[in-house]
């Protein structure tokens, strides 16, 4: 029972990433401050919802491949691999049916490569890979070495030039892929190649929360250990910030920190209130629903974001809502919420019917 309570709670902290990612993608017009990416340096709310779904995934990472004792078997090793690549290509295909759709299907030049689901990808695979070939022992080393070496890289590579031609992320990622296939709205990539030595520690903190949460005796025991994982990180983060501040485009170390000792400290509160404490399921049940479709939601909305936009039905919807709310910014945050409201549909139909689709 206490294994259930506990995947529980981790279904509605999924299920809030999850849904806090369509509302931020979703927004349409003039949104508030809080709803939307920092422009460079600096942490908003918008910025937190990618970092807690790859914090989520290294804990659900750890649960999953815990379940055969981490042997790297022929099944356990296809299963990785296959899942890895398949995340990348639904990336490469929500990137090839944005162009479609807007009358560029065969604009195979300027086809990007990289973005979230891709991220998610590289990152699973990396710590899977960890998970079933090297002791646990050398989670927190490997998770310092990696920052440590990111962090000389964006010192010596100006890696907070907002200046692609310069910053040494960005002319990596056109070195290797060439401009055409890169993200433009922002000074670099913010799911660039180099910024996946980051994101593979961020995957790898949450993975040691996993092993925390499988071992540990009691559920307050499970708590205490979040928490402190969540204190610990906090405080690195905010302190390194003062060298390598925060920053979601570049992934910096002090942004991983922060977001997973955020995440890691909200784990701990959902276990507490869901688990311990077992608040009434109205508060959570509409998160539950989402995290248990997580992904294939968030593959849907992307798909569904496209397809409104290219055909009007994204300004039909604004329209009709401006007719009634006049502020542009309320406008803009009544349109994402109807937006995740058609997605929880979707989620709600799955889960009725007990589908639960893993990608």
């Amino acid at each position: 029972m206490e294994d259930n309570k506990r995947l529980l709670s981790l279904d509605v902290l999924r299920g809030m990433t999850v849904a806090g990612m369509i509302l931020v993608n979703n927004g349409s017009g003039d949104s508030f401050e809080m709803l939307e990416h920092s422009a460079w340096n600096g942490l908003t709310p918008c910025d937190l919802v990618f970092p807690f779904f790859l914090f989520i995934m290294g804990i659900s990472c750890y649960l999953s491949l815990s379940k055969c004792q981490f042997t790297p078997t022929r099944h356990i090793l296809y299963k990785v691999v296959r899942r890895s690549v398949l995340l990348f290509l639904i990336g490469l295909f929500i990137n090839w049916f944005s162009m479609a759709m807007y009358g560029d299907w065969l604009d195979w030049g300027h086809l990007r490569y990289f973005a979230v689901l891709q991220r998610i990808a590289l990152c699973y695979f990396f710590v899977s890979m960890f998970a079933l070939f090297v002791n646990h022992r050398y989670i927190i080393p490997t998770i310092l070495v990696l920052l440590g070496v990111y962090g000389i890289i964006l010192i010596v590579g100006d890696g907070y030039a907002e200046d692609a031609s310069v910053n040494i992320l960005g002319r990596t990622d056109r070195f290797l892929f060439g401009d055409d296939h890169l993200y433009h709205y922002t000074p670099v990539d913010p799911e660039g190649l180099l910024g996946t030595i980051s994101g593979i520690a961020h995957v790898l903190v949450g993975f040691y929360c996993g092993q925390l949460i499988k071992t540990a005796a009691t559920i307050e025991h499970k708590m205490i250990g979040l928490f402190a994982v969540g204190t610990v990180c906090l405080m690195g983060g905010y302190l390194l910030s003062y060298g390598l501040p925060l920053n979601k485009c570049v992934w910096s170390p002090s942004y991983m920190l922060v977001t997973c000792g955020l995440a890691s400290s909200l784990q701990a509160l959902i276990m507490l209130l869901v688990d311990v404490r077992s608040c009434n399921p109205l508060y959570y049940k509409p998160f539950q629903i989402f995290g248990m479709n997580a992904l294939i939601l968030y593959v849907c909305s992307e798909l569904l974001a496209i397809l409104f936009g290219s055909c009007g039905v994204s300004a039909m919807m604004y329209d009709v809502l401006h007719a009634v709310i006049t502020s542009l910014k309320w406008c803009s945050l009544a349109y994402a919420l109807s937006f995740v409201a058609i997605i929880f549909l979707i989620g709600y139909v799955l889960y009725r019917k007990r589908i639960f689709i893993k990608l």
